[in-house]
């Protein structure tokens, strides 16, 4: 029997099947089957069902976009040990005696130099890497050796090894398993330890605010949903929990993957979290759940019968979730809706290498140029390389899409760590991705409020800012192209109306041309001046900052600045002090 289309609806009086509704999903249609006179059942029939996703592929970079000649960690922790932003690309590497990790720009690939500069200021073995959201040279790590650092990556790489952290943070009694950053507060850490604690930071700070101690057993994944309110959680005691992280409280509670193996999870779009796991008999699936009742999930699916474990990561500006196991070659991507079934198979991204980890891009480091919607950075358990791994839209025009690139989160946080501390929820500044310009506005709402209606005051800010999505050419037309009107003896008028129109006129032109004057003062390029200064070297040369973000921003980072220079200082020094003595010893055996 043919597939049946969504438009299509027909009877069959052979074996009396009637279709009796059509299914909420465009890819099949729902089935009344009364044949041989059994009780009514409901089949779902695939059929063709409407997506721009459909035809997403993957495309695996050449050999020498990619990095290679990397000792990639064979520590058999279930992490990416990948983290990647638009500056740099993180990796974890086997060192002997001790932890570290390869911090690369984007463009110095090709093969690696043996003895790189890493990060080494860690004393056991690194299980987990995240770059900070908001500031792209700052990353955090976390070790066996029961503490997370904070480090401080110059514009250009590493030019030496570097052992000095700009933070460390004590607390765990056992390794560190995990660590998220917060997608909408700043200087806000969650780190999750073997001593089956989750641990809220105030990395400004360098204090623990918050201590979490629910969990029964091991930790095996943490995940913020869209503005940082709630925390899904994954434990060895199968269960899946959803936490109000401020206060410590679980909110919802229910049984998860009932297999052995560790289970991940992640919170996707309108109150729901997928979750990856083994069933009894070893099978690998995936479920998904509504967050305020986890008693039975939505749905539930099975991947393949593989032992590696699956790790989902969800893109919001698409609604994909891809799925890759590790010491898998392949690649699941889905797309996930609100009506039944909720999640749909789209295709698979196929490679006969096996992947040990894997870092994604953020959506604001991905090239629209080329359609593409996620990137991304596969660490290959044999060969010592990374290759990033490109999936794209396939589109005929070279335009802009801007149905496939929707305003993605800005590197900008929307509260502060005290705001979110005290109760307040934000969604993520927006950013688009066509102009680079941050374009939303809102206001941050306490955590125990619904969100409120849109206001108007809400309303007339979208509509200010709506227009910095758009490119525009200013006009720096010199001021002799400009003619002033005639003046008011020079017209004949024919009558006294004329006369008060005219009047009027001219000094609406008098007025344009006094604030064009100021326009063309302001912003028109004269001969012989300077380029203007981007704001980055007015930080830098210590200008008058208008807005207290800017003043904030110049803070913190001449701060992260002296820092550093101070502690090179100090290693500066103490070298010098090491070689003075070396010549001391030197010069009294000569003299000897």
């Amino acid at each position: 029997m043919p597939p049946v289309k969504d438009e299509t609806i027909r009877e069959i009086n052979c074996l009396d099947i009637n279709i009796v509704e059509k299914s909420p999903a465009k890819n099949s249609a729902l089935v009344d089957v009364r044949a041989c006179n059994k009780p009514a059942a409901k089949v779902w029939f695939r059929g063709v069902r409407s997506s721009k996703f459909r035809h997403v592929y993957g495309v695996s970079f050449k050999r020498e976009r990619c990095y290679d000649n990397i000792k990639i960690t064979r520590n058999a922790h279930d992490s990416n040990f990948c983290a990647v932003n638009p500056k740099f690309v993180a990796i974890v590497t086997e060192v002997a005696g001790g932890g570290a990790f390869l911090v690369l720009p984007l463009d110095h690939t090709g093969r690696l130099d043996f003895n790189a500069s890493r990060v080494t200021g860690h004393k056991g073995p690194v299980l987990d890497i995240k770059w900070n959201p908001f500031n792209d040279n700052v990353i955090a790590s976390c070790s066996d050796d029961c503490t997370v650092k904070l480090w401080h990556i110059p514009d250009g790489g590493l030019s030496m090894h570097l052992t000095d952290w700009l933070v460390e943070l004590q607390g765990h009694k056992r390794r560190v398993a995990y660590i998220e950053w917060h997608p909408t507060a700043e200087n806000i850490l969650l780190s999750a330890g073997f001593d089956y604690l989750i641990m809220v930071w105030d990395v400004g700070k360098g204090l623990a605010v918050k201590v979490i101690s629910c969990h029964s057993d091991v930790i095996y994944c943490m995940s913020f949903n869209r503005d940082g309110s709630l925390l899904a959680t994954t434990c060895k005691d199968k269960k899946l929990r959803v936490i109000e992280p401020r206060r410590g409280i679980v909110l919802s509670e229910g049984q998860c993957h009932m297999g052995t193996k560790a289970s991940k999870c992640t919170f996707v779009g309108s109150g729901r979290v997928l979750t990856t796991g083994f069933s009894r008999h070893s099978d690998r699936q995936y479920a998904l759940w509504d967050q305020h009742d986890l008693s039975a999930p939505l749905v539930t699916d099975t991947v393949d019968s593989s032992s590696g474990v699956v790790f989902p990561y969800y893109d919001y500006d698409t609604n994909m979730v891809y799925l890759a196991g590790k010491g898998d070659g392949n690649i699941r991507y889905y797309e996930v809706v609100d009506e039944a079934p909720y999640v749909h198979f789209l295709n698979q991204f196929l490679s006969g290498n096996p992947q040990r980890g894997l870092g994604y891009m953020p959506k604001r480091g991905v090239n629209t140029a080329a359609c593409e919607v996620f990137r991304f950075y596969k660490l290959h358990t044999s060969r010592g390389l990374c290759e990033p791994i490109s999936m794209i839209v396939p589109r005929k025009s070279d335009c802009f899409q801007e149905d496939l690139y929707p305003d993605t989160a800005a590197p900008l946080p929307a509260l502060s760590a005290k705001d979110w501390l005290s109760g307040m929820n934000a969604p993520p500044l927006l950013i688009s991705m066509k102009t680079g310009v941050t374009i939303s506005t809102h206001k941050p709402r306490t955590s125990s409020a619904e969100t409120p209606a849109l206001q108007p005051q809400d309303a007339n800010n979208r509509k200010k800012f709506a227009f910095l999505s758009h490119e525009t050419t200013p006009d720096y037309r010199p001021l002799a192209t400009w003619q002033p009107p005639p003046p008011l003896a020079n017209i004949t008028h024919n009558n006294d109306n004329d006369v008060g129109i005219n009047e009027k006129s001219q000094k609406t032109n008098a007025n344009q041309t006094t604030k064009f004057h100021q326009l063309q003062k302001m912003f028109g390029k004269q001969a012989g001046d300077a380029e203007p200064v981007p704001l980055y070297k007015q930080i830098n040369q210590g200008d008058v900052f208008t807005t207290e973000h800017e003043l904030r921003v110049a803070f913190n980072r001449q701060g992260e600045e002296l820092r550093v220079a101070r502690r090179q200082l100090q290693h500066s020094q103490q070298r010098v002090r090491e070689l003075e003595q070396l010549l001391a010893a030197l010069q009294a055996r000569l003299a000897q």
